[in-house]
């Protein structure tokens, strides 16, 4: 009696073997479900990687085409391209009324990038002047005087190509106190860019850098932002009145 009782209570305190089956059929698949989350997860990484070289500017690009086909801007007019002063010329068709100006600035550009991407922000546009600054973040980015002003004969031999009728204006890389260490290799860029564009027909090199500079020779501290690189509308104006002159015959009415 006393041994079937216990055998009783023994089968009765242990589980079934369908269920210990079914606990390890749950196991099993859950570390399967972890181990394919963890094989995933490089992929995840990758996908979110952000784009490099060209393709980091295909988002700009691609909003700028956007733009032209929901409001086309008209032909003959002067195409403003660059890096982040040219994109932060909020004020650009303020300070010509005068001139259908269309803005084509990205921020953080370089020269080459203006050259990799005129096929769609410059030429459709059929300009009768491209004004570009660039050449500042080159620099900061370790090029070369040499390969600045390379890549600056590439993009004016482009646009000479493109738009045989086109004046080519280059603003001088501009002093300011983040980059005034960089002084010297600017100089050289500013001094070759000046001789390229002057060779050209309807070529013009547009000097703002003295004009930002103080009595004491080093750039004005009251025309530019708290990051020390770019500039106010202080500094816009000063740029104003230096481009201006340098434009050609107004074709509207302010």
């Amino acid at each position: 009696m006393r041994i079937q009782a216990r055998q009783r209570i023994s089968n009765s305190a242990s589980p079934p073997r369908h269920g210990r089956s079914e606990s390890l059929q749950m196991r099993l698949s859950l570390l399967c479900f972890a181990s394919l989350l963890l094989l995933r997860v490089p992929c995840l990484v990758a996908d979110e990687a952000p784009p490099t070289g060209f393709a980091k500017w295909e988002k700009e690009i691609a909003a700028f085409e956007s733009a032209d086909q929901r409001n086309p801007p008209p032909a003959n007019g002067i195409v403003f391209v660059g890096s982040s002063s040219i994109r932060m010329w909020t004020t650009l068709a303020k300070d010509f009324p005068e001139h259908r100006v269309l803005n084509r600035g990205f921020g953080g550009s370089q020269i080459a990038d203006a050259l990799h991407f005129a096929d769609r922000i410059i030429v459709p546009y059929q300009p009768r002047m491209v004004v570009l600054y660039s050449g500042g973040n080159d620099i900061a980015a370790g090029k070369s005087a040499e390969q600045v002003i390379a890549d600056l004969k590439a993009f004016v031999a482009k646009v000479r190509t493109a738009l045989p009728k086109a004046e080519i204006a280059y603003i001088s890389v501009a002093g300011n106190p983040k980059r005034w260490a960089q002084l010297e290799k600017i100089k050289a860029v500013n001094a070759a860019a000046e001789a390229i564009l002057k060779e050209q027909p309807g070529g013009k090199f547009i000097n703002v850098f003295p004009h930002m500079l103080g009595e004491d020779g080093l750039p004005k501290p009251h025309i530019f932002l708290d990051d020390q690189l770019h500039m106010n509308a202080e500094g816009y104006k000063i740029w104003a009145e230096v481009v201006r002159p340098h434009l050609p015959p107004p074709d509207r009415q302010p």
